[in-house]
C-alpha cells in the first residue's frame, strides 16, 4: 500500500482544485467586466480573474494539501492515520481548524502565477483556434 499512500486525498484535491480554479475564473470575470467594463477577452480582465482563481484555490485545496502530505508521509511501520476522515478529524481535533491552512502563502506563491500563465494561454489558445472568450 506504500506506493498508494493519500491517493484518495489527492484525487480529492485534483477535483476540487479544478473544479474553483474553472467556477471563481468565471465567475471573477463576469464581476470585473460589470465593474470596469471590459470585454471578457481583454487580457486585463483574464489576469484578474485568474489572479483571484489562483487566491481561491489555495483556500479550497489548502487542507487538502495538508491531508495529503500527511497521509503520504507516515512512517510504513506505525500508521498514525486510517485514511483520509481520520487524517483530518485527528489534525482538526489536535491542532485546531487553522492547522489545514499551514503553508497558505507558499501555496499561493505558487498557484497565483500558475494559475494566471494557464488560464491566460488557455484563453489565447481558444482564440486562436476560433472559439470565444470563457
Amino acid at each position: 500500500m506504500g506506493f498508494y499512500r493519500g491517493v484518495e486525498a489527492n484525487i480529492m484535491r485534483a477535483c476540487v482544485l479544478n473544479g474553483t480554479k474553472m467556477a471563481v475564473y468565471d465567475t471573477i470575470k463576469g464581476h470585473v467586466v460589470t465593474a470596469t467594463g471590459w470585454t471578457r477577452k481583454d487580457p486585463r480582465c483574464q489576469f484578474t480573474a485568474a489572479a483571484g482563481a489562483g487566491f481561491f484555490m489555495t483556500c479550497t485545496v489548502a487542507p487538502f494539501d495538508l491531508l495529503r502530505t500527511r497521509l503520504m508521509n507516515q512512517p510504513t511501520d506505525r500508521k498514525i492515520y486510517n485514511g483520509f476522515a481520520d487524517a483530518a478529524a485527528k489534525i482538526f481535533r489536535n491542532e485546531g481548524p487553522f492547522a489545514f491552512y499551514r503553508g497558505f502563502l507558499p501555496i499561493w506563491g505558487r498557484f497565483a502565477p500558475q494559475a494566471t500563465l494557464q488560464l491566460i494561454i488557455f484563453e489565447k489558445i481558444l482564440q486562436t483556434a476560433g472559439y470565444s472568450a470563457l
